[in-house]
């Protein structure tokens, strides 16, 4: 089998090392993922749009390893502040709840950039 991996271009890709996804065999490991547009490298204020910003990304990189949502079998959340989660949940069961994924919400000390106030890391399967 041969490992595959994924960018999306962000300058944090290139400045530290890794890859947004691997792909390797059937499993897709998609790295922490924030709410920035890494086109423009902004992030939005509000979790919710950080959120769903990271959704959009996390979609992204899913589906150029050839798999979606329905086929994640993990997701881990990261938040600065635990009252950030509850006003993303309707945006979380859009993408997860037609194959809840098991589940991990962790509340950190803080992110690298101080404006990060969500980051979702996920593993998936390849379609077969």
């Amino acid at each position: 089998m041969t490992r595959r991996f994924i960018s999306q271009g962000s300058r944090f890709e290139a400045e530290i090392g890794y890859s947004r996804a691997v792909v390797d065999g059937r499993h897709v490991f998609v790295a922490g993922t924030t709410g920035f547009d890494y086109a423009t490298m902004t992030i939005a204020d509000d979790a919710v749009a950080q959120c769903r910003q990271t959704l959009t990304n996390i979609a992204a990189a899913l589906a150029e390893a050839e798999s979606g949502f329905a086929d994640v079998v993990r997701v881990t959340y990261y938040l600065r502040d635990a009252a950030d989660f509850p006003p993303c949940f309707p945006l979380l069961r859009e993408a997860f709840g037609a194959a809840p994924p098991a589940a991990t919400m962790l509340v950190v000390a803080g992110f690298a950039d101080p404006r990060i106030r969500i980051e979702i890391e996920v593993t998936a399967l390849k379609r077969v």
